[in-house]
């Protein structure tokens, strides 16, 4: 299995993963998790929000979750956070949809991981590619990208 951006900054630092493979035609995170033969509340997906001043904001929240966005902007310390649209996903981070990941973005932004996580040991994030994830103690995640833990979740519909 090639190494991952995402991979070979986590060996940088000496952080302990764990890389997995699944098809990338998969684009539903629950399937993702059933593929995986993970609890979907394990298997994080990361999300990127522009607030009402332009700022910039990623989110991981469950993928059998969504991300309430007024949550979202209080623990980011927002009046409000919106979705950033997915033709400005790439540009901004690096990744394209479904191959986020909190680990090498371009550029720094204030990250929050759901204080769900924390219920784990180990949690999936996406490795920076569509197909590939990588499992991690959520501490080790949070240290490294400088995230805190915040309610962010709420279930889906």
């Amino acid at each position: 299995m090639d190494k991952t951006n995402v991979m070979r900054l986590l060996d940088a630092k000496k952080i302990a993963y764990t890389a997995y493979e699944y098809s990338p035609e998969i684009t539903d995170g629950e399937e993702v998790a059933r593929q995986l033969g993970e609890n979907a509340r394990a298997v994080f997906k990361t999300l990127v929000t522009v607030s009402d001043k332009r700022a910039y904001a990623v989110f991981c929240v469950p993928v059998c979750g969504t991300l309430d966005l007024k949550k979202a902007a209080k623990a980011a310390g927002f009046k409000s956070v919106a979705m950033i649209h997915q033709k400005e996903l790439e540009p901004l981070t690096g990744y394209i949809h479904g191959g986020c990941s909190p680990v090498g973005m371009k550029k720094r932004f204030p990250t929050f991981i759901d204080e769900s996580a924390q219920e784990y040991e180990k949690i999936f994030v996406s490795a920076g590619k569509v197909g590939r994830q990588v499992c991690l103690s959520p501490l080790d995640l949070a240290g490294f990208v400088g995230a805190k833990f915040a309610p962010l979740a709420s279930e889906k519909e």
